[in-house]
């Protein structure tokens, strides 16, 4: 074969770079823009609050983050959970958590968790030994509380739960859960994960167990609701000794944090008027995306979150596939549940190209 010239393979690099910019956003001329609608990012943006502080920011960019912010967010925090700020460690702190776990006396052991669902605290933890003993969601795919309950044993480290869940978008029933994580926690560690949470009409912070000195974490973003996936920024509420302890290895260290995501979570945080328009938005259009599936006699789970979660009776990979050529990327399968799709609720004009979508490809 011919060695190919600098110059060939300099166009050659630019067609690819090319052709996977098109691939990952770009349309052709006089089509749709791709629509990315997998990883339930929030469609309508920041707080204008948020952008400010952004731009005010961006000044200081050559500058890490210093810990006189760091110290007035976690007051901020502290003031809106109604804990003591040494109860707030800020990060996004769930793959850190899980390697911590699993190097914490006695190496290794287990983590209980809801069956599928978001992965990153106990794959964190696998290179270091920590197992995870998966609990399947029950059959309205909620978490099965007494399933889980009988998972838990001397060698597990955490019961890690995710409410609303992921990727059913099930919350569950408040005082059912309150009752059950006060009980579990008595057995272990209890680790809540709320990135859904505002989205929820019925669901309750688990921070209220903290706060009464029970052994429950809750995680928290500003990934989701609040707009900032690009500047992942999120915090964990702990029990004291649990807080000392992550604080000691070396958790919520600002300059691991950076100066950018702290103004920005502080301003959104600040801004819970914009908070509850986004709620109310993404709950309307979640309505529309879920009358659709009943028109169209496709089940779904009772999501409170910002996607919807249904049963496909074609084959999952041929519907993404007429998603994609639509121009509209939805998520992957979460296994066990392949047969199901999820897919992330956008603005108003998303949604309705969304519900096209689905009539076209369910209809026939």
């Amino acid at each position: 074969m011919a060695q190919l010239t600098k110059r060939q393979l300099f166009s050659l690099t630019a067609s690819a770079a090319f052709l996977t910019s098109f691939s990952r956003g770009h349309a052709a001329p006089g089509a749709d823009p791709v629509l990315e609608v997998a990883l339930n990012e929030n469609p309508f943006g920041p707080s204008p609050k948020a952008e400010q502080a952004l731009a005010t920011q961006l000044k200081k960019a050559n500058r890490y983050g210093d810990g006189t912010s760091a110290d007035q967010f976690v007051a901020q925090i502290a003031k809106f959970e109604n804990v003591s700020p040494d109860q707030v460690i800020l990060g996004e702190l769930l793959e850190l958590l899980g390697l911590f776990l699993a190097a914490r006396a006695p190496v290794g052991g287990n983590i209980v968790y809801s069956k599928p669902g978001y992965m990153a605290l106990v794959d964190a933890g696998k290179p270091a030994g920590l197992t995870g003993v998966g609990v399947p969601l029950d059959a309205s795919l909620r978490n099965d509380f007494p399933a889980l309950a009988k998972a838990i044993t001397a060698q597990t480290k955490a019961l890690y739960l995710v409410n609303p869940h992921n990727p059913s978008g099930t919350a569950s029933p408040p005082d059912v859960f309150e009752a059950f994580l006060r009980d579990a926690s008595r057995k272990t560690l209890v680790i809540v994960d709320e990135a859904y949470l505002e989205y929820a009409s019925s669901a309750r912070s688990a921070v209220s167990l903290t706060r009464q000195g029970e052994n429950v974490a809750v995680f928290r973003t500003f990934d989701k609701i609040y707009g900032l996936a690009g500047l992942p920024i999120g915090y964990l509420v702990a029990p004291r000794s649990l807080a000392a302890a992550l604080r000691d290895a070396g958790f919520g260290n600002p300059h691991g944090i950076g100066r950018l995501a702290i103004s920005a979570a502080s301003a959104a945080l600040e801004d819970q008027n914009w908070t509850r328009s986004v709620h109310d938005r993404i709950a309307s259009g979640r309505a529309r995306l879920t009358s659709t599936l009943d028109n169209l006699n496709l089940k779904h789970t009772e999501s409170e979150a910002n996607f919807v979660f249904f049963q496909s009776p074609k084959p999952v990979a041929e519907v993404r596939e007429r998603f994609a050529k639509l121009g509209i990327v939805i998520a992957r399968p979460f296994a066990p549940l392949n047969d199901w799709l999820r897919i992330s609720v956008g603005t108003e004009a998303e949604v309705t190209r969304i519900i096209s979508a689905l009539k076209q490809i369910f209809s026939a």
